[in-house]
């Protein structure tokens, strides 16, 4: 599946995002998180499978900045 999302909150090992197309805030586990930004827009590939937790949990196994906020 894919999710085109908000960054709202980088962690070390996850990223905070908001779903663009349903305004669910999500938690995104990535394996690093060093070239993104709060406000990027970005493109998350995962399997489909979302945990049913507070918020939302899903593993990206590709995420892609497509409107980066700064340079990385």
């Amino acid at each position: 599946m894919l999710m085109i999302a908000i960054v709202r909150e980088v962690r070390p090992r996850s990223l905070l995002v908001r779903d663009r197309a349903t305004g669910q805030t999500v938690i995104v586990h990535v394996n690093q998180t060093c070239c993104f930004f709060i406000g990027d827009i970005v493109s998350i590939w995962y399997n489909g499978v979302m945990a049913q937790s507070f918020p939302p949990q899903i593993t990206a196994m590709r995420i892609r900045r497509i409107f980066p906020t700064r340079g990385c």
